[in-house]
């Protein structure tokens, strides 16, 4: 792809996200797209945000789990950016409208205090980078069709980059935990949709450890000259499958000890 045809992916993602009316698959569109493709598209995105005074808190880490990714034919996690309006309180309403198709995930949030990056991170870097870890809820929407109408086609993994991660918004839990307070692997959350159990699972799934996926970030940001900064949230992954939210929707991820998130979709 030409740097023209990212800008105009870009913008046609940017415009179904305003216009909640979704664009078709560009791996159709663009057939020979690649991955650094999908990241300067992604990347297209990032700098229009930024322009329109969007100011970035944190990171997502998607496709940790072995099931997604023979679903998607892909042997790496993706990664997406997290703006300031995608965050939601704990307990909140999302408005009527705001997103086209959400879906929710089941995480565990890291909430940074230092920085950290470079290709030789590692599991101790991340963990004495960390200020705490909290229970989390993604809430993932898609800007592009799931499925091409014509040819049965369905996303790919280079769609789904391009179009943020299918990033659309967090909500993190009230309870705060030292990084090492609990053997993360074996953390766990009962998701369920008004009332009703949708999906459970554990850290484990998320690259057997979530720490790892958080190290498997900053490594990766590295190759593009960034970092993960003091401050920021990075969701390491899901470990359950999304779980759809249409209107009335009710969301309890229940974590144990570990703590509780609730989301409410109008």
């Amino acid at each position: 792809m030409t740097p023209e045809q990212h800008a105009q992916a870009a913008a046609d993602l940017l415009n179904a996200e305003k216009t909640g009316r979704q664009i078709g698959l560009l791996t159709k569109a663009y057939p020979e797209m690649e991955m650094d493709d999908a990241y300067a598209i992604q990347n297209a995105i990032y700098r229009a945000k930024l322009a329109e005074g969007r100011s970035v808190v944190g990171w997502k880490i998607g496709l940790t789990s072995k099931a997604m990714q023979y679903a998607l034919n892909i042997d790496i996690p993706d990664s997406g950016i997290l703006f300031d309006d995608m965050v939601f309180a704990h307990g909140s309403m999302v408005p009527k409208g705001r997103f086209i198709q959400p879906r929710i995930e089941a995480e565990i949030a890291f909430v940074m205090k230092s920085s950290v990056g470079g290709a030789d991170v590692t599991r101790n870097d991340v963990l004495a980078a960390t200020d705490y870890v909290a229970p989390s809820i993604e809430i993932l929407d898609t800007r592009i069709s799931r499925m091409d109408p014509e040819t049965g086609r369905t996303r790919t993994v280079f769609d789904t980059i391009s179009d943020n991660a299918a990033n659309a918004g967090i909500v993190l839990g009230q309870q705060k935990h030292c990084v090492d307070d609990f053997d993360l692997r074996w953390v766990g959350a009962i998701t369920s949709r008004n009332g009703e159990v949708e999906e459970t699972g554990l850290g484990a799934g998320v690259l057997n450890d979530p720490v790892e996926s958080v190290v498997w970030l900053a490594r990766r940001m590295a190759q593009y000259g960034q970092s993960i900064e003091p401050g920021q949230i990075i969701l390491s992954g899901s470990f359950i499958r999304p779980v759809e939210c249409p209107a009335g929707a009710k969301i309890t991820a229940d974590f144990g000890d570990f703590g509780s998130v609730d989301i409410s979709f109008a």
